[in-house]
């Protein structure tokens, strides 16, 4: 024929008794073979196995039957060995074999097509860790609480804690009723205040009356004032106070949830652990046992550090207590002492040496030429 196809190109290559291609014709087989794949063979005449070259069947390319001449074979087998497959994946062939055994075209070298890992499995295996660990939290709790199971105890630690949940109990018993004074007393300044207003109305108002009405008006009103000074002297602590028992032992407390939380799951994991020793060992058990003793070696790292967070804040919480509880009640105490002795000079210095600055009624709401 003159023009012979590229199909009776490809299936007349001619392969040696042992698979190996000869060396004249290795560059004419990998250009007739990347012509006759996208012009000659379709996905229907073509048979691509795909499973490595150590096979008997391994990297076999089948042809199909060509009508179009006599004097070609039916079908031809090619099976190149492993030197040749590198040879060929080498020359950059334009196919992608992935795992599934199907054809892709494609640039570039052979590709073997991995699996993705799903993001699916990796939250239901997060869950599941999360569930084996809850579950053994929970074990242990119960176990605790019924006296079976044992517990870590750090007898100084705990009683320090104890100490601590005690203070807060007592010290927001004195922050209620601090606010209850704070209320009373505002509300005796509010009454003093209009009683004064009404003597001051009285005493223009009776001209036979006015010496009387105007000292009990003078006298009210300074009550009034020195009630304001108090109330200032009392808020004061009030918010002093306030501040720690609700924020800085709260966050003291909150490290000791968290320390019980990791003695829970460390005393969850030693128990496992105890366990698994206590039992045969084995080819099952041992990778058991060394994955107990790692986990358990991860909860213990965790419960001495908070186990020493713990330590430290508390350490620093008793300084800043005293700290504060002894300037709070000395203030507290003096502007006690100095408003019922009648003694306004002493109250406003208590005021000053603490630096406490009273707000005068209205002085927070602008004026109307500011809301304009």
């Amino acid at each position: 024929m003159a023009h012979e196809s590229p199909k009776n190109s490809a299936a007349e290559i001619p392969v040696t008794s042992n698979g190996q291609l000869e060396e004249s014709h290795e560059h004419s087989f990998n250009r007739d073979l990347k012509c006759s794949l996208p012009v000659g063979l379709g996905l229907s005449e073509t048979k691509i196995t795909s499973h490595g070259f150590d096979g008997a069947k391994e990297g076999v390319v089948e042809a199909g039957q060509f009508p179009s001449s006599s004097a070609s074979p039916k079908s031809s087998v090619i099976s190149p060995s492993s030197a040749a497959a590198s040879r060929l994946a080498g020359q950059g062939c334009d196919l992608i074999i992935p795992t599934g055994g199907r054809t892709q075209q494609k640039s570039g070298p052979v590709v073997l097509a991995d699996e993705v890992k799903s993001p699916a499995m990796e939250k239901l295996e997060l869950v599941r860790k999360w569930s084996l660990n809850t579950y053994k939290c929970t074990r242990q709790i119960i176990s605790e609480k019924l006296g079976r199971g044992s517990r870590t105890v750090d007898l100084e630690l705990e009683a320090q804690i104890d100490i601590l949940r005690d203070n807060k109990k007592k010290y927001e018993n004195i922050l209620r009723l601090a606010q209850t004074l704070s209320t009373q007393l505002f509300q005796m300044v509010h009454t003093q205040r209009q009683l004064g207003d009404a003597f001051a109305d009285l005493s223009l108002k009776s001209l036979e009356l006015h010496e009387e009405f105007g000292y009990n008006a003078d006298t009210q009103k300074l009550l009034a004032k020195n009630g304001e000074t108090l109330l200032g002297a009392i808020n004061f602590f009030i918010a002093s106070v306030n501040t720690l028992v609700n924020k800085t032992i709260e966050d003291t407390l909150l490290t000791v949830k968290q320390y019980e939380s990791a003695r829970i799951e460390y005393d969850a994991y030693r128990t496992d652990l105890e366990e698994l020793n206590l039992g045969p060992r084995d080819a099952n058990t041992l990778p058991k046992i060394e994955q107990s003793q790692q986990l358990f070696q991860v909860h213990k790292e965790k419960y001495d550090k908070m186990r020493n967070d713990v330590s430290i804040k508390l350490k620093f919480l008793e300084e800043n207590k005293v700290k504060v509880l002894h300037n709070q009640l000395v203030l507290f105490h003096n502007a006690i002492a100095a408003y019922f002795a009648g003694n306004q000079k002493q109250l406003e210095q208590t005021l000053k040496q603490f630096h406490i600055k009273l707000k005068t009624p209205g002085a927070d709401a602008p004026s109307w030429l500011e809301e304009q």
